[in-house]
């Protein structure tokens, strides 16, 4: 896992605790997406890593 996956699942962390601690019901759904974001982009940096990395 490469420090920019590693990072973005920190944030995706980050995003779900604050979700947490908000009482907005708005701004809570808005963090959760965020996190989902996040979770997304880091797994499709890591599919591309190892299409890289794979034998061809």
């Amino acid at each position: 896992m490469s420090k920019t996956t590693k990072e973005l699942k920190k944030q995706a962390r980050k995003a779900e605790v604050a979700a947490k601690a908000t009482a907005d019901e708005i701004v809570t759904k808005e963090l959760k997406a965020l996190a989902s974001a996040f979770r997304a982009q880091a797994k499709v940096i890591k599919q591309n890593k190892k299409k890289k990395t794979s034998p061809a």
